[in-house]
């Protein structure tokens, strides 16, 4: 059974698939950080959203500053029931559900420099590419990097 963040995060995907873009759920852009989804847009643009399944586990999360600096823009999102003036005015809003997801408010952009961003392309893909081969051969056991 999925978690109230994973529900969300499913809607959040099913949306920007919408817009032509490609999600990784828990992707990891360095070592230490782990942002709920990532997805990498038709121009190579790279948004990051963290998805709270109510106040607690907003309040518990200190590490989402340090998401700003690994994407284009950032966005919260949450469900119908989040008290929304709990986030940050600065960043971007997304109302999701299990079956979908509405942009209420879009994250300022801070656009990646070239190197990061083609680092996090490259991770990007690479993940993906694991992700899928992990489906088709389970057990397989990928070289380290």
């Amino acid at each position: 059974m999925p978690t109230p963040g994973q529900l969300i995060a499913r809607g959040v995907c099913r949306h920007l698939a919408g817009y032509g873009f490609a999600c990784i759920e828990e992707m990891v852009p360095r070592r230490g950080l782990r942002v709920d989804v990532m997805a990498l847009g038709p121009k190579g643009e790279i948004w990051v959203v963290e998805c709270k399944s109510g106040p607690a586990d907003f309040r518990a999360d200190r590490k989402w500053l340090g998401y700003l600096e690994w994407c284009d823009r950032f966005f919260w999102a949450v469900d119908a029931d989040f008290p929304v003036e709990l986030l940050p005015p600065e960043t971007g809003l997304i109302l999701a559900d299990g079956f979908g997801a509405e942009i209420l408010r879009m994250g300022p952009e801070a656009r990646l420099a070239g190197a990061r961003r083609g680092a996090l392309t490259r991770g990007f893909a690479r993940h993906a590419a694991r992700r899928l081969q992990a489906l088709r051969n389970p057990g397989v056991q990928p070289m380290p990097d």
